[in-house]
């Protein structure tokens, strides 16, 4: 199992020489983009909804926007993780936002002007989808550059970006009611302006001394570097793992919990009930975002496993037929643990894997991740029609309980102690400007 230095493991763990610096003035700027992207993002399928059944679509409309953005961003993340372990991170992170920049201004201007045909929409969506591929790879490695604190970085980014999923669809709301979906998309292109200008004005440190230079071109040294990717993925087997367990827990948990909890909740007590369980769901995001800056368990995927314990009590208590009251409660619960495993991982990550293949695995991490997602969100109707609705949330619950205990019984998994974050910050040189050359080699 690879850490970031050759120190040996028992030396690097939790409570040696650990030092605690998050913030600084690019740790900020850092934060900035991702709290003001993760904003425009919540605010997004609103638009969609507000504005493509305004002009006549329906739903299932709505979907196929949704689902191009998705299926690109699924299918091409992997080759993003290429690019950011060749290129300059930060350069095609700005990129990728220009680019998302530019397509939903454009959005704006076909709603603005009333003229929307669906597979504009949906072109409009891939190649946001593509844009993120290019942008999300470059986040893994970037945190461990900014703040020797690693899981207190990757702790404030997720409350950022959880209480930005809150506001996000109030924020949309708003904007659809005094001005037009229109104006929600032009609120979106000006998220990742602000994106840009924020990574634009960040200065990354120098990459680690020692770090492997990439050289060579074409088809040839790219598929080469999507092979070492995938050696070092399959090499790791408590990366492995996890990802094959949340393989079935999108498909059994998380991809029926989402549409079945947004049904059974609006049918039985209305649309402001659901949105009463929302927002518990994302108050407790924010929760275990914070619990999280404040625990540092010398095993933090055990740590994350029990916390993600927690979850079941969001389709159970749903699928149990209680009352508003007690599934905000179970919500909130869901929320806390499902935030607090996603730092543990987060951080795992980043410290466990070399930072030469870091942006591949992640990518690797995302597309295995979410594969499986889509099948889960589409068995869900069926599986509701043969057994009910409410049945198929008690089965994921159990199921929630079934994952965590199967995480925990893996010994790669359980066993994993941390690295300690000043050992991979010691690798790192005082923060300077990032040299054009080194990073782009």
């Amino acid at each position: 199992m690879a850490g970031t230095s050759s120190q040996p493991r028992h030396e690097r763990a939790a409570g040696v020489g650990t030092t605690r610096a998050v913030w600084s003035r690019d740790f900020g700027l850092f934060f900035v983009a991702r709290a003001i992207a993760r904003l425009g993002d919540a605010m997004l399928p609103v638009a969609l909804a507000a504005g493509l059944l305004q002009h006549g679509y329906g739903a299932g409309a709505v979907g196929l926007a949704m689902a191009a953005t998705a299926a690109a961003f699924a299918g091409l993340v992997v080759f993003g993780g290429v690019l950011a372990d060749r290129f300059s991170t930060r350069r095609l992170m700005i990129g990728a936002d220009l680019v998302r920049l530019g397509t939903q201004a454009l959005a704006a201007a076909l709603f603005f002007s009333g003229h929307v045909v669906l597979w504009q929409i949906c072109a409009i969506g891939f190649v946001n989808g593509v844009a993120g591929a290019v942008f999300q790879p470059g986040v893994a490695s970037t945190v461990p550059r900014l703040a020797s604190d690693i899981q207190g970085a990757n702790g404030a980014i997720r409350v950022a970006e959880s209480a930005a999923q809150l506001a996000g669809p109030a924020a949309a709301g708003l904007l659809v009611g005094f001005a037009s979906p229109g104006g929600v998309f032009a609120a979106h292109a000006t998220t990742y302006g602000i994106s840009a200008l924020c990574l634009l004005l960040l200065r990354l440190p120098p990459l680690a001394p020692g770090r492997r230079v990439v050289v060579g071109g074409g088809t040839k040294a790219f598929r080469a570097d999507l092979v070492e990717g995938w050696r070092e993925f399959r090499s790791r087997r408590w990366l492995w793992s996890v990802i094959a367990v949340w393989g079935v827990y999108m498909i059994a948990v998380w991809g029926p919990t989402v549409p079945l909890v947004a049904t059974e909740v609006v049918q039985e007590h209305g649309p402001r009930a659901y949105g009463l369980v929302n927002s518990a769901l994302g108050a407790g995001t924010v929760a275990g975002g914070l619990l999280a800056l404040r625990l540092r368990p010398l095993r933090m995927l055990r740590a994350g496993a029990i916390a993600l314990v927690g979850f079941a009590a969001f389709p159970a208590s749903v699928g149990a037929g209680l009352g508003v009251p007690a599934m905000a409660t179970g919500a909130a619960v869901a929320g806390a643990g499902m935030s607090f495993w996603g730092v543990m991982w987060a951080t795992s990550v980043q410290t466990q894997v070399p930072p030469d293949v870091l942006n591949r695995i992640h990518a690797y991490d995302v597309a295995g991740s979410l594969a499986m997602m889509p099948v889960g969100q589409a068995l869900a109707g069926p599986a509701a029609s043969a057994i009910g609705a409410d049945q198929v949330l008690l089965v994921a619950g159990a199921t929630s309980f079934a994952v965590c205990a199967a995480l925990l019984l893996i010994p790669a998994v359980r066993g994993l102690v941390r690295v300690d974050p000043a050992a991979a910050g010691s690798e790192r040189t005082a923060a300077t400007p990032e040299p054009s050359r080194a990073e782009k080699c």
